[in-house]
């Protein structure tokens, strides 16, 4: 469990990123490709489909990308760059790393890319980027400028349109309840117990937020939290963007299954509330009375498998852990 503790001046520094930014989605893509079941969430709907429509080999694709790239864990602090809007400027910062952060960062890597002691024997070129190589640094972001090319890029609008209908629901959630609201619907397995916020990952630490905030960054491959800190910067956090159900009757077979379980309203009720929402939206979306939403999201409650979150005058309704898990068919993470 990763612990991101919060102060009075945090609270007051939580912002949203403009939209996903495109180095992140890059790395976090090729470590999609190397470990699609990895993370501690389940991946894009749509991120299988994209897999299958790449040609080539990831070697081929990748590049050097595949050194600095590990399956899981730490990923180069110098391929996060969250204050560029768009790829060219993040590739160029990358590029222009301090000599001595690049060396910092390699060493930490883990496996064959890492540079420090008692890791494998790291490759010619890790070990030219590692002192500042000028021509070290131009094989980076050619592959990485290269590897966006090929393989993001045509996928891009999709990225973006899911981006900005991401940002819509979390400024919503911010507008209605605040920053509780906010933190509590980032993701149905992730806890806000004030002033810390729990992310499930089979890695264990704290990280105080120390009054710099925290930067909220959506992102469309990403299957669990990945945070980067700075001690002189604010923390950022990149999270699995929601991506709403498809509309008209759910296709899982596990849907089916809970009918007989729960009953089909209160089912149906469990389902709608994939994506968080207030009793009338809830209403609306199960067509039933306002009355009875509010009912059914009671009894939800009451068995743990939903959350309630008031909302000004009104109420929010997440899945918790258990309630996702039930839905999903997968026991929930420890």
């Amino acid at each position: 469990m990763i612990r991101l503790h919060f102060d009075t001046a945090d609270l007051r520094r939580v912002t949203l990123a403009p939209a996903p930014n495109a180095l992140w989605e890059a790395v976090l893509s090729v470590r999609g490709l190397r470990a699609p079941t990895a993370g501690t969430g389940r991946s894009h709907p749509a991120a299988g489909q994209w897999r299958r429509r790449l040609n080539g080999s990831l070697a081929d694709r990748a590049g050097v990308l595949l050194d600095l790239v590990p399956r899981d864990g730490y990923l180069p602090d110098f391929l996060l760059q969250p204050a560029a809007g768009d790829l060219a400027t993040a590739v160029d910062l990358a590029g222009r790393t301090p000599a001595e952060r690049l060396a910092a960062d390699l060493r930490v890597l883990p496996g064959p890319g890492g540079t420090g002691r008692g890791q494998e024997p790291p490759s010619r070129w890790m070990l030219e980027l590692a002192a500042g190589s000028p021509a070290a640094r131009r094989v980076l972001t050619a592959d990485l400028s290269g590897y966006f090319a090929s393989s993001i890029a045509p996928l891009w609008p999709r990225v973006r349109t899911d981006g900005v209908a991401d940002r819509a629901l979390r400024a919503e959630m911010l507008l209605r309840g605040g920053v509780d609201a906010l933190l509590t619907t980032l993701a149905p397995t992730w806890r806000w117990d004030p002033p810390i916020l729990h992310l499930p990952s089979r890695y264990d630490y704290d990280v105080p937020l120390c009054g710099r905030g925290l930067l909220l960054m959506p992102s469309w491959f990403a299957t669990g939290p990945m945070i980067r800190y700075q001690p002189d910067e604010p923390t950022v956090l990149a999270y699995p963007m929601h991506v709403p159900e498809p509309a008209g009757p759910p296709a899982a077979p596990s849907g089916a299954a809970l009918g007989p379980l729960l009953g089909r309203t209160r089912a149906a009720v469990l389902q709608a509330l994939s994506e968080p929402a207030t009793t009338t939206a809830l209403a609306e979306r199960v067509q039933v009375s306002l009355a009875a939403a509010s009912q059914h999201a009671g009894v939800l409650r009451n068995a743990g498998l939903i959350r309630t979150t008031r909302i000004g005058t009104a109420v929010l309704h997440t899945l918790t852990p258990l309630g996702a898990a039930v839905l999903s068919g997968e026991p929930p993470a420890p």
